[in-house]
């Protein structure tokens, strides 16, 4: 069975082959996608990630190369096909439902089975580490798949156990080729000045906000220095003994995808639940990212934002800002249109709390501006 698919274009979908005229994009297709209930969690992210070109283009080939049985079916197959079945659409735009990717995710986690406001950030977690599981298990039935040779491909959570007392190394997938950075996590021991390093890797970036700042600022915070003392106190192997020390986190390799994530829903122990912060902060459209080891900036263009519209965390709506072929459109379930690129700025937040504005940036996503930044 195949997901749904509504030929009919639509008003909208007129409309927006009516304002793209001669600059519609060659084979492109811009399809809304059908919302079962509460799905536009789902949909927001799966906008993002097909106008996300590498990872497009890794999922309509394994769409080729692979023809499931429904026995064999699993997210990866599900996404693949749902992605193939929009990029080959004999019409330009229209709408599609995703019926069989999203029963696929309600079947693989109860989370997100019932008909609750659902979190964008949490589905996109949990969807890229199915794929890297997917990946892995296919990868274990062939042989021939290449390994990582260096120590710095080690993910932390990757790793797999010792065979034999000698240590595998972990699969690296075009899932980790695409997203996956690396940080440092340094701390040096204030008594001895022994400095310890510990290596993470990461798939996106869960950035702490505040009232009126950017993302840089924010990035800034996330590799500040921070001083361990009385209670957090370090324990120093060189000292054999807990002492204070100064901590701070480095980008020691930065992925081709740079996700970050913005914490707009913080717990208020006062309040006993969580509250959204509706913070105004700054996301350029060019972004230098500077907190990395060797202080060489990398340069990052936004592609994609998903957007949490609402006041409160447990309920609401996402929508998805996509730039395609140097067009910005906005994908609101079944609704496609195109949008200025000066609008984005109205997705920064608020400057004050009480402000009417509940559209604001959660999900952001910059590809590397390096050309040879995936060659790797």
């Amino acid at each position: 069975m195949l997901d749904g698919v509504t030929l009919t274009m639509g008003v909208t979908g007129s409309k927006l082959e009516k304002a793209l005229g001669d600059q519609f994009p060659e084979g492109e297709r811009y399809f809304g996608l059908e919302n079962f209930g509460n799905t536009c969690y789902c949909n927001s992210v799966l906008q993002a990630l097909y106008f996300c070109a590498p990872f497009r283009e890794q999922l309509l080939e394994h769409s080729s190369n692979n023809k499931t049985s429904e026995a064999d079916e699993n997210l990866l197959t599900c996404l693949a096909e749902l992605y193939s079945q929009i990029s080959s659409q004999k019409k330009k735009t229209g709408v599609i439902a995703p019926k069989r990717f999203v029963q696929r995710v309600r079947k693989e986690n109860d989370l997100f089975r019932g008909y609750m406001h659902q979190d964008a950030h949490e589905f996109l977690n949990f969807l890229l580490n199915e794929l890297v599981d997917t990946l892995e298990k296919e990868s274990q039935k062939v042989p021939s798949i290449q390994h990582t040779s260096s120590v710095e491909g080690l993910a932390n959570g990757l790793s797999n156990g010792p065979i034999n007392g000698v240590k595998k190394e972990p699969l690296v997938t075009w899932v980790h080729k695409i997203f996956q950075g690396t940080l440092t996590n340094e701390t040096k021991c204030l008594r001895c000045e022994t400095v310890t390093a510990r290596d993470e890797t990461f798939l996106d970036l869960s950035l702490d906000i505040e009232q009126n700042s950017s993302i840089t600022s924010c990035l800034k915070n996330f590799s500040s220095t921070e001083t361990l003392n009385a209670e957090d106190k370090f324990f120093c192997d060189k000292c054999c003994s807990l002492q204070e020390a100064q901590k701070r986190m480095k980008i020691k390799k930065p992925p081709h995808i740079l996700v970050i994530h913005l914490k707009r829903f913080k717990y208020m122990e006062q309040l006993n639940r969580h509250k959204k912060l509706s913070y105004r902060v700054v996301f350029p459209l060019e972004l230098k990212l500077t907190c990395t080891m060797d202080d060489a900036d990398s340069e990052y263009s936004l592609f994609a934002v998903v957007v949490h519209v609402g006041s409160g965390p447990n309920h609401g709506h996402y929508v998805s800002l996509v730039k395609s072929h140097n067009h910005w459109l906005l994908f609101d379930d079944e609704t496609v249109e195109m949008i200025e690129e000066s609008a984005i700025q109205t997705y920064f937040g608020s400057a004050n709390e009480y402000a009417p504005n509940i559209d604001h940036g959660y999900i952001l996503f910059y590809e590397s501006m390096a050309a040879d930044d995936n060659k790797s």
